[in-house]
C-alpha cells in the first residue's frame, strides 16, 4: 500500500570545509538540524537546487525488511521503460555494506516484480532501492545536476567573489521557499548570487554602487540567458520592500569600510527587508544588533585558511 503522505529521501555530501555551510542549508531547506548525510522528509526539494544534495528518492513503498519490500513492489506498473538501481551510501546505515553481487541480485529481483518494459541501457525512468537505518525503501530516483558548476564559466570573474557553489547554498539559505518571494542583492558585484537565484526562478534584483561591476554583472547574467535587473545604486538609496536581502559585505583592499559605514548599510537593509543574509569576513555581530537585527542562525564557509561568516538575520 502506498503511503498517503509523500516522503522523500535525500542523500547529500560535502567536503569537511563545507560541513557548517551544508548543515545550515539543510536546516533552512528542511527545518531541522542533522549531522547525518541522509534526510527523510515530506518537503519536496529539487535536488539540483543544492550543491550538496546528490540524489533524491520519492518513496513509493517502505518496509521493515527486504522480503516485505519485494512483496509490496509486486505488481507495481511502470509507465515508461525503466531500470532499478540499489543506492548505498556509506552514512546511510551502520549495518554491513551490501556487496556488488548482492546489489545486482536485489535489482533483478525487484525489477521482476514490476510490470513494464525493462531498459538497462537507456531507461526513461529510474527506480531506486535503498536501506535507510532500520528499513528499506523503493521509489522514483532523481540525480542532481551540478548547475552551479556550469555557472563557473561566466565571462567576467573576480577573485574576491563568492564561488558559485557557496553562492548557490547562500541562495537556498535565504530563500528556502521560492513562491511569492521578492529578493534583493544590493551589493551584487559580478552577479554571482543573482545568477544562482535566477537559475532557480527566484524573483531577484541587484544593485551596486561600483560602476565597474554593474556592466560585467549584466553581461554575466545575460551570458546564461537569464534576465535580471542590475542598477547602479548605493545600498543606502534602496527603496521598496523585499522579503529577503542577501548582502555580501565588501572586504577587499579597494572596498575597506569603516564600522559606521557598515552600520549605515545594515540599518538601510533593516528598512527594506524583513530577513537579511549577511556574508562577512570579519565579526560584525555588534553592528548587526545595533542595526536592529537578531542573528537567528549562522555558519562559516571555508576555503583553506580563508573564512566567511554567513549570518541569518531577522
Amino acid at each position: 500500500m502506498v503511503d498517503q503522505k509523500q516522503k522523500y529521501i535525500y542523500i547529500f555530501t560535502c567536503h569537511e570545509d563545507e560541513i557548517s555551510l551544508c548543515q545550515l542549508e539543510m536546516r533552512s531547506l528542511f527545518g531541522f538540524h542533522t549531522e547525518a548525510n541522509v534526510i527523510e522528509s515530506s518537503v519536496s526539494i529539487n535536488p539540483s537546487r543544492s550543491p550538496f544534495i546528490k540524489e533524491r528518492i520519492d518513496v513509493i513503498y517502505k518496509a521493515d525488511c527486504l522480503d516485505d519490500l519485494i512483496q509490496r513492489v509486486n505488481g507495481f506498473k511502470a509507465e515508461k521503460p525503466f531500470k532499478v538501481i540499489v543506492i548505498e551510501h556509506p552514512h546511510t546505515t551502520n549495518l554491513q555494506k551490501i556487496g556488488f553481487e548482492e546489489r545486482r541480485k536485489i535489482e533483478r529481483v525487484i525489477g521482476l516484480q514490476i510490470i513494464g518494459q525493462v531498459n538497462l541501457q537507456n531507461p526513461n525512468q529510474l527506480f531506486a532501492v535503498m536501506r535507510v537505518k532500520d528499513h528499506w525503501v523503493f521509489g522514483h530516483y532523481t540525480k542532481s545536476e551540478s548547475i552551479w558548476l556550469f555557472h563557473q564559466q561566466k565571462p567576467n570573474n573576480y577573485s574576491t567573489a563568492l564561488s558559485t557553489r557557496v553562492a548557490r547554498a547562500v541562495v537556498n539559505i535565504a530563500v528556502p521557499t521560492i513562491s511569492g518571494k521578492k529578493v534583493i542583492d544590493p551589493c551584487c558585484g559580478a552577479g554571482t548570487v543573482m545568477i544562482e537565484a535566477l537559475s532557480m526562478d527566484i524573483d531577484i534584483v541587484g544593485s551596486d554602487l561600483n560602476p565597474l561591476v554593474t556592466r560585467p554583472a549584466r553581461e554575466n547574467i545575460a551570458h546564461f540567458g537569464y534576465k535580471g535587473k542590475v542598477l547602479l545604486r548605493d545600498i543606502r538609496d534602496v527603496t521598496g520592500s523585499y522579503d529577503v536581502a542577501i548582502i555580501d559585505m565588501p572586504y577587499n583592499l579597494c572596498s575597506v569600510l569603516d564600522p559606521e559605514t557598515q552600520l549605515e548599510m545594515l540599518k538601510s537593509a533593516r528598512e527594506f527587508a524583513e530577513k537579511v543574509i549577511v556574508i562577512t569576513t570579519e565579526t560584525i555581530d555588534p553592528l548587526i544588533e545595533r542595526a536592529g537585527f537578531i542573528i537567528a542562525d549562522r555558519c562559516v564557509a571555508k576555503k583553506g585558511s580563508f573564512i566567511r561568516q554567513i549570518l541569518v538575520c531577522h
